[in-house]
């Protein structure tokens, strides 16, 4: 699928020349030369790299009315298939454009990115969702969600919107695959830090008026699975066996008594030191062989949430050894609202005093 093609740019006219196939060195071998005004294509792209012609030589020469040559936006020649309509079907919308292509583009951006192939199946070109977002949210300042995340495209087209008009589009991306942390967070990372990359690496700095336009913070927000509670059930020791019953097909789990001291329904016991509490989490194969690890988890960021609380405003405090976290903000009933986090272990009561 990697052959010549001749040319004759001044009447937009190709051909396929004479040429045979050699077993050897696997390569097509030409036995002609190129006529008067006549070049040679092959199906290298823009960054150089060889592809592939998608249709073969018996194809491509068995459908000559169904292949167009053409300038792309570049002023390179190129060689465009036509793409037809089953008849009497109109379609709403018409998407043409090369820098749509999942296969070309999309595939192209990744690797530029990461410097290989492999990493992503077919991510979406970056040109096509930003003119979707043009179509359905003309706005700068809108909330774009994306619920099936994939490779992280969606949050790449906002930040080059963003760069583009000046706007200020926040995204929202959702994904439970494991090229969460190997493909979407790295790939947003280096879009934020340079917008222009090349085999893996940034090819210039992100300008000033750039990175005025680019994300400030990025949150991460891991949800606890089903399979996270159900690692961190423990039970007393002392406890008898947990009563199982029936109510209409449901099966309940009667754990009150005998779950106290689960870190799944919060150990109250250690909130004397809320930024240490840990969970027994589910983690992926490149950091801890797809087994279960302790970790840390935000406790005030969890319970702002569980609060309804939108935090305005969040200070870091420190007194001696001690730290102590503010969150400032609203709750959802308009109230306004202070959460102080301090560490309190090995307290005594003299401490407790001078807090007063």
């Amino acid at each position: 699928m990697y052959y010549p093609i001749f040319i004759d740019e001044s009447m937009l006219r190709y051909r396929i020349p004479e040429m045979f196939w050699d077993d050897v060195n696997e390569k097509w071998i030409l036995e002609e030369e190129p006529r008067e005004k006549e070049t040679i294509l092959f199906p290298i792209d823009e960054q150089g790299q060889h592809r592939r012609w998608k249709w073969s030589i018996e194809r491509l020469t068995d459908s000559p009315t169904e292949v167009k040559l053409d300038k792309d936006r570049s002023g390179q020649l190129s060689l465009y298939i036509k793409a037809r309509q089953p008849e009497g079907v109109t379609p709403p919308t018409w998407w043409a454009k090369k820098e749509y292509s999942a296969t070309d583009w999309g595939t192209r951006e990744v690797k530029n990115l990461f410097g290989r192939f492999g990493d992503f199946d077919y991510p979406k070109a970056v040109g096509l969702v930003e003119d979707s977002i043009r179509v359905i949210s003309p706005r700068s300042d809108d909330k774009i969600f994306d619920y099936f995340a994939g490779s992280g495209t969606t949050g790449h087209a906002v930040i080059n919107l963003n760069r583009e008009d000046g706007g200020n589009r926040k995204f929202i991306l959702v994904e439970m695959a494991e090229y969460f942390d190997t493909v979407l967070l790295p790939r947003i990372k280096k879009v934020t830090f340079s917008p222009e990359w090349r085999n893996g690496k940034p090819r210039r700095m992100a300008t000033p008026e750039e990175a005025k336009n680019s994300p400030r913070i990025v949150k991460v927000i891991r949800l606890e699975s089903y399979e996270d509670s159900l690692n961190n059930i423990t039970f007393d020791e002392s406890a008898e066996q947990q009563t199982l019953q029936f109510d209409d097909y449901l099966l309940q789990y009667m754990l009150k008594w005998e779950t106290r001291k689960s870190e799944t329904l919060l150990n109250v016991k250690k909130m004397d030191n809320p930024f240490s509490y840990e969970l027994y989490i589910h983690c992926n194969n490149d950091e801890a062989g797809g087994k279960t690890k302790s970790k840390v988890v935000d406790l005030p960021e969890t319970f702002a949430y569980l609060l309804g609380l939108a935090v305005e405003k969040r200070l870091v405090l420190y007194d001696d050894d001690r730290r102590y976290l503010v969150h400032k903000g609203t709750t959802r009933n308009g109230r306004n609202t202070i959460v102080i986090w301090r560490t309190t272990e090995g307290w005594t009561e003299e401490d407790y005093k001078r807090e007063r």
